[in-house]
């Protein structure tokens, strides 16, 4: 309980006073419900360690099945919507934010749940399906799809999620605002791959002399007319997006 709550204060600058964070933290809540139920669960106690998650759930938005191992001083930030399975491994000093989901695939028996290390960052609605290994010190990036395994000291982002960069690449691990968007870089180098390609086809068109007619100006008038018109469509596009 103690380890649980020092983490809160080291990782939440919202964190003002041990009174507000023992009854106004949900994640702290579901842990201290959550590890009641577990030494249940352990002893082979049946319905109560499922009722009492089912309480947590109620109150917290949090649901956590008392067969999960959470180790000492995670932190479960915000929390509504986080799902953690029955077969799940968090280790020490873990954070996972709202919407997070550490579940299965739906066609396993047995341990079919994640495993995560220590100091691994969950983002908001993240989604570490099966039963896989997370390594120490890894960033799973808000909203990815985590389906594989993953090494520590990495960063992962995307759907399925892909490992990013390594940790000598990243500052610090909780500023989720400096993932990559690796659609943004695979659209940008689209574009760039299709404004290369277009000039070299009117060089080989001016080399071999087709626009020499008046005909064919007025087909090469209309393509340019075309093209500068996706141009514009594609470059709205990405400013949009902010790419």
């Amino acid at each position: 309980m103690l380890s649980d709550l020092q983490i809160i204060y080291e990782r939440d600058p919202a964190a003002r006073n041990w009174l507000e964070v023992l009854f106004c933290y949900p994640g702290l809540l579901a842990l201290s419900l959550h590890r009641t139920a577990h030494w249940l669960y352990s002893v082979g106690l049946p319905f109560v360690p499922r009722f009492i998650s089912q309480i947590s759930r109620f109150l917290t938005g949090i649901e956590i099945h008392p067969g999960a191992k959470i180790g000492r001083g995670v932190f479960i930030d915000h929390g509504m919507g986080v799902v953690i399975g029955e077969t799940a491994i968090v280790g020490n000093y873990a954070v996972i934010y709202q919407g997070a989901t550490l579940g299965g695939t739906g066609k396993e028996t047995g341990k079919r749940h994640p495993t995560l290390g220590e100091n691994v960052v969950v983002g908001a609605g993240a989604q570490v399906l099966g039963n896989i290994q997370i390594g120490n010190n890894v960033r799973v990036g808000a909203g990815s799809v985590v389906l594989r395994d993953i090494p520590s000291d990495c960063t992962v982002v995307g759907v399925p999620g892909r490992i990013v960069s390594r940790k000598n690449q990243v500052g610090d691990d909780r500023n989720s605002h400096v993932l990559p968007d690796l659609e943004a870089q695979a659209i940008r180098a689209m574009f760039d791959r299709i404004q290369h390609l277009e000039e070299q086809v009117r060089i080989l068109k001016i080399q071999s002399g087709q626009l020499q007619t008046t005909e064919s100006q007025e087909a090469e008038a209309q393509i340019d007319e075309l093209s500068l018109s996706s141009n514009l469509c594609i470059t709205e596009f990405l400013d949009g997006a902010g790419i």
